[in-house]
């Protein structure tokens, strides 16, 4: 099998995912452009080599339609050569579409690849694509769909945590975000996003709130509890659960993940195609998996999969020097923590999409990124990224420096 390197990656920045957002006015296609000019140029790509183009979508309709990495490949004026493809696996979609390049490139299908994710949230709202898991009885009833909110309530609920618990997790990924804007942790991945006359339109994660405490935080309502108690879905994270009495709510916005807009991109290739580029790699890709978990409490799917993932690999815990957990909702991370014994100081060390957004297409291939940087800045080996997914899966890879 053929080694399959990480020679390259970049992001845009996060962008309110609202008609005022700084990136409203950029059409998805271009948002997707931006990292595959950006990288194209930091590298001297020749596009035409460029075996594959594989980007995370999970809301591939209208604008975001008809293939949308091929779309942003024109628009980004890659040579014709270069083909193009959108996945979905909800919020693991950018990451996915990194392991899908390495197996590629593992087969010898493929020598260069660019993997990531766009999502323009505040010009293709989530849940536009529809789906039979929230419409069809027949699919959502043996699913115990609920609204993932209400899921994390019910992890929150069963694992003990606290609205003070989830609230101390909200105030800390702030802090940790905006030490590492300050610190310019992010200067040498985060591209500015410029409009058509050149002039920079956003240069900085637009979602964050450096200021939260837990006294603002304590101010906002439950935004789970109308839909869990009035809308029937406590009833069925009970049937699913029966052990737990009632539901705590203890999720809001401002302990959940920010709807934004934003684009990712990474660059992988085996060593002979790298070579033949003049790339020098930066990390392999070591391992990956892919696992269902269980659909009611439906975001702890990064624990199971990193069971799986670990066992799979010969690894353990302790060959891990960072990790990288999607902040989907904040008892997602503390129930991850606590199921490892994971210190806080191991785990989303710059903060994560609490503080700086969730572009769901994107986030998996942005986290993966950010984890990458913070290897080398702190001359560290390993990192394990992770994500939660709607409907109960989850998705890990372990990447390694070189």
């Amino acid at each position: 099998m053929t080694e399959a390197y990480i020679f390259d990656h970049v992001r845009t920045p996060r962008g309110r995912g609202k008609k005022d957002g700084a990136l409203h006015e950029v059409p998805t296609p271009r948002l997707g452009a931006k990292v595959l000019e950006a990288l194209r140029d930091r590298n001297g790509l020749d596009t035409s080599k460029v075996d594959d183009i594989i980007f995370g979508c999970v809301d591939p309709v209208m604008e975001a339609g008809a293939v949308i990495a091929k779309s942003s490949a024109f628009e980004a004026g890659y040579a014709n050569r270069a083909p193009g493809m959108q996945i979905s696996r909800f919020c693991a979609s950018g990451l996915d579409a990194v392991n899908l390049a390495a197996s590629k490139i593992a087969q010898g299908a493929d020598d260069i690849v660019i993997a990531g994710g766009v999502e323009s949230m505040s010009r293709v709202g989530m849940g536009m694509a529809g789906g039979s898991w929230y419409m069809d009885p027949s699919v959502n009833f043996p699913a115990y769909f609920m609204p993932q909110g209400v899921s994390a309530d019910l992890i929150a609920t069963k694992y003990g945590f606290s609205r003070d618990d989830v609230d101390a997790y909200a105030v800390e990924s702030q802090r940790r975000a905006a030490e590492a804007w300050a610190e310019g942790r992010f200067a040498k991945s985060v591209i500015p996003v410029k409009d058509q006359n050149g002039i920079v339109i956003l240069d900085r994660d637009e979602h964050m709130r450096p200021g939260t405490d837990m006294q603002s935080l304590a101010s906002l309502n439950a935004s789970f509890q109308m839909p869990g108690e009035m809308g029937g879905f406590e009833a069925v994270a009970i049937q699913a659960h029966p052990d737990v009495e009632r539901i705590n709510y203890v999720h809001h916005a401002g302990n959940s993940s920010g709807i934004v807009d934003g684009a990712a991109g990474v660059l992988l290739g085996s060593k002979e195609g790298g070579e033949a580029m003049g790339l020098k790699p930066r990390a392999r890709i070591r391992n990956f998996a892919n696992i269902g978990s269980d659909p009611a409490l439906m975001l702890t799917g990064p624990v199971d999969v990193t069971e799986k993932l670990l066992k799979r690999s010969g690894m353990s815990l302790a060959d891990i020097d960072l990790f990288e957990l999607n902040e989907a909702f904040a008892a997602v991370v503390l129930r991850y923590m606590q199921a490892f014994e994971i210190p806080h100081d191991k785990i989303n060390v710059n903060g994560g999409a609490i503080a700086m957004g969730h572009p769901l297409g994107a986030t998996g291939a942005m986290i993966l990124g950010t984890v990458l940087d913070e290897l080398e800045r702190r001359d560290l080996s390993t990192a394990l990224v992770t994500l939660c997914i709607g409907a109960g899966m989850g998705t890990a890879t372990i990447i390694e420096r070189v």
